[in-house]
């Protein structure tokens, strides 16, 4: 059987992330600039291997330029040497809840594995077969070697270490 390419539409799609400030709120955050791609045995999105994810760090935005560019530093990512956020995966059913995958951030690659919720497969008004996903999950960032960590003048936390990620991906079949 022969395998078709998938390709994530970024115009559809998006990349978030929250994590505790102060441990009384939550910061939202997002990538803007993203790729992936997949493979299906056969026309339909079901069964995929291949699945590849990449992220571009410099591209983070929490609606605030000095935090992000504080993100961008040694402190965080340290995009000047690890310019990208990489999730691999050999295969994944649609019809299961879940992936499992290495992720890449920074230098450090751990297992993770992320809950799915396949939304379904569709062909637009423009004759393109797309197929739709939710991909989130929760990882210690801090384990990515994150480890940046600052505490008030009365002892409390500033940065929690998990991180709820969720990524709204649109996949567009390739001809």
């Amino acid at each position: 059987m022969a395998s078709t390419k998938w390709n994530i539409d970024p115009t559809h799609s998006e990349v978030t992330f929250k994590v505790k400030h102060l441990m009384i709120s939550t910061v939202t955050g997002k990538f803007k600039v993203f790729e992936g791609s997949a493979e299906s045995e056969g026309d339909e999105f079901k069964k995929v291997k291949n699945v590849e994810f990449k992220a571009d760090v410099k591209s983070i935005d929490t609606s605030n330029d000095q935090r992000d560019e504080h993100l961008r530093s040694g402190d965080f990512f340290e995009v000047e040497s690890h310019p990208y956020l990489v999730f691999k995966a050999e295969s994944f059913d649609v019809n299961n809840d879940t992936v499992n995958g290495e992720l890449t951030i920074k230098d450090t690659t751990k297992k993770v594995t992320l809950d799915v919720d396949f939304g379904g497969e569709v062909v637009d008004p423009y004759g393109q077969t797309k197929a739709g996903l939710t991909v989130s999950g929760k990882i210690s960032r801090k384990e990515f070697g994150l480890t940046y960590d600052a505490v008030t003048e009365a002892g409390n936390v500033v940065l929690g270490d998990q991180v709820k990620i969720n990524v709204e991906v649109q996949f567009v079949k390739q001809a």
